[in-house]
């Protein structure tokens, strides 16, 4: 049976397996000790706060375990707020009219703006299931978790949510996008730009990055054919958060032009569709296949089960009930899968 966690300091060596599994490109999953260790200890110290009362800078961060082995499948994470004490940063795509009427021209350009326009939102990110895993539905599973835990947890999170999804590079991670920037204002592969981006040291961003709108039609053909469009490993990613309402807004990322979606979390077909109900043990007839959580921070709990329904009670087998940690009586949270 898959669980998804809160993420423990003995789960340190799968992680660390899974940033290297990730590869390039996986700005949120740096392979490097420490900062792979602080991130636990800070995960495990934001589900410890029992006080919050507004999003901050709390980082929310999950395993999905097999309970049969104790085998880390995969991660997935929340991040309460971006940008409250490090800059955030995208490049927006806007439009700049050159129109001369006494001429007879008219030319609308695309431009690219570095800009923050995304700090203090909360951000879906570090979504990674290893290889043997790609099956059935555990993909959806380790993704949509996340809606139900902002539902169930609505004050710890902004109105807004936005996730970044992986741009296009080559196997050795190398991205046109990138190329073309370090062509001509950075002397740093793509790799390191982004494992510098990852362990926190973003000031060469402000630093080396053109402060003025880029006009795309400048760029290399290369590096124009790339913005906005996604790693061919994120393209079930991608669809998966559209289906629930998530839409580019024109914003992508600095280094690879991946593209980021955006939603109001009250909006999220999984959040609106989510309800409490009540715990009763027994053998479901007529099952429905849910998502579903207990209703618990520092012992949340959640997985994929096949329920049966009896007015406001859900019925769980015990396999179930144990993995959620939850018996007759408890509140769980659940939506169709």
């Amino acid at each position: 049976m898959l669980i998804v966690r809160p993420i423990e300091a003995r789960d340190y060596e799968s992680l660390y397996a899974c940033a290297v599994e990730s590869g390039h490109g996986f700005t949120s999953l740096p392979v490097d000790e420490a900062l792979l260790k602080k991130r636990i200890a800070r995960a495990e110290h934001a589900f410890a706060k029992t006080d919050v009362k507004q999003p901050g800078e709390e980082g929310y961060l999950f395993v999905m375990e097999d309970t049969e082995t104790g085998t880390v499948v995969g991660v997935s994470a929340i991040e309460a707020a971006v940008g409250l004490t490090s800059a955030f940063y995208h490049y927006h795509l806007g439009k700049v009219v050159h129109h001369s009427p006494q001429h007879n021209v008219y030319n609308a350009l695309q431009t690219l703006t570095l800009c923050n326009d995304y700090t203090g939102v909360s951000e879906l990110c570090t979504l990674f299931l290893r290889e043997p895993f790609r099956k059935g539905r555990n993909g959806r599973v380790l993704s949509k978790f996340r809606l139900l835990f902002m539902a169930q947890f609505r004050q710890r999170f902004a109105d807004t949510v936005i996730a970044e999804m992986r741009g296009v590079s080559d196997t050795d991670g190398r991205s046109p996008f990138w190329a073309w920037l370090e062509k001509h204002f950075f002397t740093m592969d793509f790799p390191s730009a982004d494992y510098l981006t990852g362990i926190g040291e973003k000031t060469f961003i402000a630093e080396l990055m053109p402060k003025f709108p880029i006009y795309v039609n400048l760029l290399d053909k290369s590096a124009q054919e790339v913005i906005g469009q996604v790693h061919q490993n994120t393209l079930p990613a991608l669809k998966l958060l559209k289906s629930e309402g998530f839409r580019f807004r024109g914003y992508i990322d600095i280094f690879d032009a991946g593209p980021t979606v955006e939603a109001e979390v009250k909006q999220l077909r999984t959040v609106r569709n989510s309800r409490l109900m009540t715990v009763q043990i027994g053998r479901p007839s007529v099952a429905e296949n849910v998502l579903i959580c207990n209703t618990r921070l520092q012992d949340f709990r959640a997985c994929q089960a096949d329920v049966s329904y009896a007015g406001d009670d859900v019925i769980l087998t015990e396999k179930v009930a144990q993995g959620l940690q939850v018996t007759n009586g408890d509140l769980v949270r659940l939506a169709v899968l």
